[in-house]
């Protein structure tokens, strides 16, 4: 599924000349001009090629830290999928436009299987036996031992569905299949909504399902748990087993949110913003639960553990919008009638407008990984591929 990490590593060669300073002219090489003009022009290529996979944390970019969520909390939109379509449609259309993230109601999830993969997830962390997870990113276990005072330091797994059940975790397991199958409808109202066919269906081999799992002790503090690593998708959801707030890094910037009990909170990621066009605004990463977040808990010491999955693609696809075709408002052919009223039509075509694409399309692995090893307060990678 994944390359090799060191396909990304940068080597880089001594010479006794230093790193910046060309070597002296010699007749040899004066002889061999036209040679090392092509061998120039190909290791430009190759250098090319490297530095687009480049993390942004390995530039010279050094952007400032991240500001605490504001003190102001909102409810996400309501969303429910039993209403009729015209509604539902309306309603998620709105709420993808304007925030691109809402709370989902009349769904399917229990909330017994919720608590039971929640259950199921707390004690993986009490396990020390780590050695039989997989570590083939971005499955596995992601440690985070970053020094960052903005956020409360946790660990996170990353599960897909085949390497739960092979586990032996049946909630888990369970729980996230439930969730892809609602993620997978949800993506299909979103198609229909905003106007795209929906290039994922049910091909299995166009899409994968991620469950995050993350833990963190805290004590009476007021931050968000670290949100690890980040990694592209189309739609992510988050069932509400209690009332919590999160905070989220949305277009507008960090934000903090409060969803129902029992409700699914739903954000829209980066390959959906694409598909779109730019229509629908994203949530990057994934929300971070709050420590000392949980409405109307006394406690002062929390154990959190949090589980999203995300529904994204298989590495081989390429991310590109998925352009509609805009028709006039008239119609694409005006029939008029003649003045002697003989019935002869003449038929005017209109030509139809197409939309432009505001993005380039882009290779998904190559931008999967470059996201993975970025730091979420990095500038939005999404800029370098706009048109």
């Amino acid at each position: 599924m994944a390359s090799s990490t060191q396909e990304h590593h940068l080597h880089h060669l001594p010479t006794p000349y230093g790193t910046t300073t060309a070597p002296p002219p010699t007749p040899s090489a004066h002889s061999n001009h036209n040679h090392n003009l092509l061998s120039t022009s190909e290791a430009a290529d190759s250098l090319s090629r490297l530095l687009h996979r480049i993390p942004p944390t390995l530039s010279l970019s050094f952007p400032g830290r991240r500001q605490s969520p504001p003190s102001t909390t909102i409810s996400p939109p309501l969303i429910s999928l039993s209403d009729a379509k015209s509604i539902l449609h309306s309603n998620l259309l709105s709420a993808a436009k304007q925030h691109g993230f809402f709370q989902l109601t009349q769904h399917s999830i229990s909330s017994h299987l919720a608590q039971s993969a929640e259950s199921e997830s707390a004690s993986i962390f009490n396990d020390e036996k780590q050695l039989c997870f997989p570590k083939n990113w971005p499955l596995g276990f992601d440690n985070d031992d970053d020094d960052d005072d903005d956020f409360v330091c946790g660990r996170s797994l990353c599960l897909d569905e085949s390497s739960s059940m092979e586990l032996g975790f049946s909630s888990i397991h369970e729980f996230t299949s439930q969730m892809e199958k609602l993620g997978l409808e949800l993506i299909e109202e979103l198609a229909c909504a905003v106007g795209f066919e929906n290039p994922v269906g049910e091909d299995r081999t166009r899409f994968c399902s991620l469950m995050w799992i993350s833990e963190s002790e805290s004590g009476s503090s007021n931050m968000p748990l670290s949100p690890g690593r980040v990694y592209p998708y189309v739609v992510g959801l988050n069932y509400q087993i209690r009332c919590r707030k999160y905070s989220m890094l949305a277009d507008s910037g960090w934000i903090s949110v409060a969803p129902q009990v029992d409700s699914v909170m739903v954000t829209l990621g980066d390959i959906a913003q694409v598909w779109s066009n730019g229509k629908v605004k994203k949530v990057r990463g994934r929300p971070v639960p709050i420590t000392n977040g949980e409405i109307n808990s006394s406690s002062n010491n929390s154990h959190y553990v949090s589980l999203t999955l995300l529904v994204t693609l298989a590495h081989e696809n390429t991310v590109s919008p998925l352009l509609p075709i805009k028709l006039p408002s008239l119609g694409a052919v005006l029939n008029k009638e003649d003045d002697d009223g003989l019935g002869d039509n003449d038929s005017t075509t209109i030509a139809v407008e197409e939309e432009s694409p505001m993005f380039n399309s882009f290779s998904f692995e190559d931008y999967a990984w470059r996201v993975y090893h970025a730091r979420l307060n990095i500038k939005d990678p999404l800029v370098r591929y706009r048109v």
